[in-house]
């Protein structure tokens, strides 16, 4: 009788056991995720989650050429003006309901109201429409050679497809509808800002038969979570790593890297693209609204002393003074002679010259991501030997963002000047480039505002002839040296950590993918 209780007991316990237990991956990013739309803030870690939760038309594969995603097929015209782009079978929101054009076309219009590439793009379309229910059509007043290019487009603010009633929130303000189409599912019942982010596989998803290939091809999943833990501290993510709470950390701080050096169960890679640091004055305010103080700055600016501090090991930076970055088709040292080598000399004329009052320059510290904490403290010595006074306000990641987006004055929340690193992906040319946009208030933040440098990049954007397109670039570089729209501070190469028991990981350009990531052991 008590051996049959037993086996009864024993019974009751399989059958209410899971068949296998979920398969988790967690990971600590380069920064705690605080604002979902990826559209309202261009940071990474809000384009990381984009590509989470939504998918793109077309996607950039791993030479970097534009594959149709969400488009099962297209065609263009013979005149170059008229572009139709049908989207594939399977298509389906989290919700259930289907992906149509007309979500397709709110959401284009969303991102072309608030993206350099988009606001490019949208001044040559004559009209956007939905033949039917799966065809998207874009009529050109012009030929522009850039249409497929801006659609795959993985860098600043991506083009991610939206429900039509998502996507017609404009674009000025944040979205609170997380649904989308993509891979993962984000659990909102779950986001707790400050201590985790909780995405889970979505069931509906139809992957693309090719093989994945960066942010095109198969996005096939192969794990039922994946968690985002926050831990701000670097050596205490290292040690979650080594102790099995984890699996990855995105960002490893160069510095810690000798932990890990004989630790068999994880892998150490260095990212397969540099990324760029970068100085942005604002325009708007005194007192970088006076062109001869940002002059100042291109020549008192000492991008070595910068890459030592935030970066430290020379084997993960290089001096690079092009805006495109080093080593990409369009690199050129056009107009770089004599900047960014820390001639204080020269500086402190120009600053005597501009008539510099006095009054603080507020320079803006983010403290908790390690590659970028050094960086405000090393520009507040050098402002100091320029001549200008400084005030340096300290804030995490996610309240810098937000800081920067005021156009308020410094007095009022505002700012001065900022720090921050782009993947060279983002600025290998003068369209994509954030930084470049000089178009006033439509401009990234610091607003840089100058018709010339406008009018050269619609020329390179119509341009055909790579020669051409080529020689525009070094033209809009000494330009934007000249006005100041941003400074190039060097490049670093960042540093990633990952179990032996995680495989699968992909390692695009701009942002970190989790489709193809497996569990090998527990």
């Amino acid at each position: 009788m008590k051996i049959h209780r037993l086996l009864l007991a024993l019974a009751g316990m399989l059958l209410a056991a899971p068949v296998s237990a979920q398969s988790t991956i967690r990971i600590v990013m380069h920064s705690d995720l605080k604002i979902v739309d990826p559209i309202w803030a261009s940071t990474q870690i809000s384009r990381t989650h984009g590509y989470m939760v939504y998918d793109t038309l077309f996607g950039l594969d791993e030479q970097l050429r534009p594959q149709p995603q969400m488009v099962g097929s297209w065609n263009v015209d013979a005149a170059g003006l008229v572009y139709d782009f049908v989207l594939r079978d399977g298509l389906a929101w989290h919700d259930g309901a289907p992906v149509t054009a007309e979500d397709c076309i709110a959401s284009l219009k969303r991102w072309g109201g608030r993206d350099p590439m988009g606001l490019k793009l949208f001044a040559y379309v004559k009209e956007l429409s939905a033949p039917n229910a799966r065809t998207i059509r874009i009529e050109l007043k012009q030929r522009y050679g850039m249409v497929l290019e801006s659609l795959a487009k993985p860098a600043g603010i991506v083009p991610f497809m939206m429900p039509k009633r998502v996507a017609d929130t404009p674009f000025t303000q944040q979205i609170k509808d997380p649904t989308g189409s993509g891979p993962f599912i984000f659990k909102a019942d779950e986001w707790r800002p400050g201590e985790k982010v909780v995405y889970v596989k979505n069931p509906k998803y139809v992957p693309r038969a090719e093989p994945p290939s960066a942010f095109a091809g198969g996005k096939t999943v192969k794990v039922d979570r994946v968690e985002w833990p926050s831990i701000s501290d670097p050596q205490t993510a290292v040690s979650a790593l080594q102790n099995g709470e984890i699996d990855a950390v995105e960002s490893l701080s160069h510095d810690l890297m000798p932990l890990l050096a004989k630790d068999k169960g994880i892998i150490v890679a260095r990212g397969a693209y540099p990324s760029q640091y970068t100085l942005r004055p604002n325009w708007l305010h005194p007192p970088f609204d006076n062109p001869n103080l940002r002059r100042a700055l291109a020549y008192g600016l000492d991008q070595k002393e910068f890459l030592q501090s935030a970066v430290g090991d020379p084997t993960f930076w290089r001096l690079c003074k092009t805006y495109y970055g080093c080593g990409t088709p369009l690199a050129t040292d056009a107009g770089t002679a004599g900047l960014l080598d820390g001639n204080v000399t020269r500086a402190r004329e120009l600053v005597k010259e501009g008539g510099y009052d006095g009054t603080p320059v507020v320079l803006l510290h983010i403290t908790d991501i390690a590659v970028l904490s050094n960086l405000a403290p090393v520009a507040k010595a050098q402002l100091e030997r320029m001549g200008f006074k400084v005030d340096m306000v300290s804030s995490d990641w996610q309240t810098h963002i937000a800081r920067v987006m005021r156009r308020e004055p410094p007095s009022q929340r505002g700012w001065n000047v900022t720090l921050s690193s782009t993947g060279i992906i983002d600025v290998v040319n003068p369209v994509t480039s954030l930084f470049l946009n000089s178009a006033c208030e439509k401009a990234s933040a610091g607003w840089p505002c100058d018709a010339e440098m406008e009018k050269l990049r619609d020329a390179f954007a119509r341009e055909p002839d790579p020669t051409k397109q080529k020689a525009l670039s070094d033209e809009i570089q000494v330009r934007g040296l000249q006005i100041g729209t941003h400074y190039p501070l060097g490049e670093w190469y960042s540093a990633s950590a990952v179990s032996t028991r995680t495989t699968g990981w992909l390692r695009p350009p701009s942002a970190s993918v989790f489709w193809g990531v497996e569990r090998s052991g527990r």
